[in-house]
């Protein structure tokens, strides 16, 4: 067994092959957190609540299932608990580079496994509703010639949502990461004739990061984990055509 540091990823290479890279492993970090979030929430629950942490709990589990209902119908409230999941995954995994880890959705492999998930969901839907014989026929609507171009779009749903978060993620990484160095050489420029021990402050570095920060890491993390969730209830919704 070796461990490798290749820039931003750590690379943990065992027997047979095996390699366990830095967003497998802060993944597990962020289950593990939701998961201790999550047991300190539903603890020793009471038939009336007579605590805070209760109370927090509800009103989390009250305000999913209206936002499923409103956006999904009424047939799909059963889905609150995968949107919630979904949804919190996805946040304190942008989240995570607050701490200096790499962020787990600025790893395309990372979206892209959640958008299949949703892809999946939808054709399950789909063919619940058509039927298989029915989706197959409708590959070929309006005319039969456009059947490649329905299968392109069929395909076209869980790339373009999975390139959607990983996109912004990963571009606000490396936004930032590009300006802290710059900020650090220009630093180094503008404050060299100070005394060695002053000279070696990155002074400049302070209080544009921070803003950028608040952008792409709070900001950023928020909105795009809303979106993809939004957009998963919209396609699946979409796909049943009708209230379940």
């Amino acid at each position: 067994m070796s461990i490798e540091i290749t820039g931003a990823r750590i690379w943990l290479r065992l027997p047979y092959g095996i390699v366990i890279t830095e967003t497998q492993v802060n993944m597990w970090l962020v289950m593990l957190v939701i998961a201790i979030v999550c047991k300190w929430l539903t603890h020793n629950l009471q038939v009336k609540p007579t605590g805070r942490r209760q109370v927090i709990a509800e009103y989390l589990v009250k305000l999913t299932t209206n936002l499923v209902k409103d956006k999904m119908g009424e047939g799909f409230k059963n889905f609150a608990p995968f949107i919630a999941a979904l949804f919190s995954f996805a946040l304190l995994c942008s989240l995570s580079s607050l701490l200096g880890m790499y962020p787990p959705t600025a790893d395309l492999s990372t979206t892209l496994g959640w958008a299949i998930v949703t892809f999946v969901l939808i054709l399950y839907y789909k063919i619940r509703t058509e039927g298989f014989l029915g989706y197959l026929k409708g590959l070929g609507d309006p005319i039969p010639i456009l059947a490649p171009f329905n299968i392109l779009g069929e395909f076209s749903t869980p790339i373009s949502m999975a390139i959607r978060l990983f996109g912004n993620i990963s571009a606000g990484l490396v936004i930032s990461t590009l300006v802290y160095a710059v900020l650090s050489w220009l630093s180094s420029i503008a404050l060299q004739w100070l005394p060695d021990v002053l000279a070696g402050i990155p002074l400049l570095q302070i209080g544009l990061p921070a803003i950028l920060s608040i952008y792409f890491d709070l900001f950023s993390s928020f909105l795009q984990s809303f979106i993809f969730c939004m957009l998963t209830m919209l396609y699946i919704s979409q796909a049943a055509r009708k209230e379940i």
